[in-house]
């Protein structure tokens, strides 16, 4: 389980160091060091995920009906888009200039842990989400009042 929000810097080359607290866990169920590396078209971040928890992913866009276009979509950008990266013996993964610029990383980055994969954000795009999360009561109560407060949601308390 990936937890905890790590700031980084990307190197000239777009190399970003991964905390050596998560390295165990995104290697253990691998090839060696084998990670996919994909963009979250719905965040503008990027996802990097063990290589098993994402065959999994990949599996469920690829069973989505190309015919629907919310399906054919997500193929095309996240399956479209995903690239397998290695971490070198540094713990190191490159990030290919494509992602880069999708994600607006330059230098300064911050890593969050999202349970079965990691998010890395822009600093500038990471800061925005937490400033944004100071509106999340009114959201919750607009939603209360108009019905639409997923089920998930209802009850819960942290």
């Amino acid at each position: 389980m990936f937890r905890g929000t790590s700031p980084l810097v990307l190197d000239g080359k777009g190399r970003m160091s991964v905390p050596s607290k998560h390295r165990e866990r995104l290697t253990a169920q691998g090839e060696a060091r084998l990670l996919m590396l994909t963009l979250d078209p719905t965040q503008g971040c990027l996802l990097l995920y063990p290589m098993a928890d994402w065959e999994v992913v990949e599996r469920r866009i690829n069973a989505m009906s190309s015919m629907d276009p919310v399906g054919r979509q997500l193929k095309t950008v996240v399956v479209g888009s995903a690239e397998e990266v290695e971490m070198d013996s540094a713990g190191r993964i490159l990030i290919n200039p494509v992602l880069r610029r999708f994600a607006k990383l330059e230098k300064d980055a911050v890593l969050t842990g999202q349970g079965n994969k990691l998010a890395i954000w822009s600093a500038e795009s990471w800061q925005a989400q937490v400033d944004a999360a100071a509106r999340l009561p009114e959201l919750i109560n607009a939603a209360m009042r108009d019905g639409t407060l997923p089920e998930e949601i209802k009850g819960f308390s942290l």
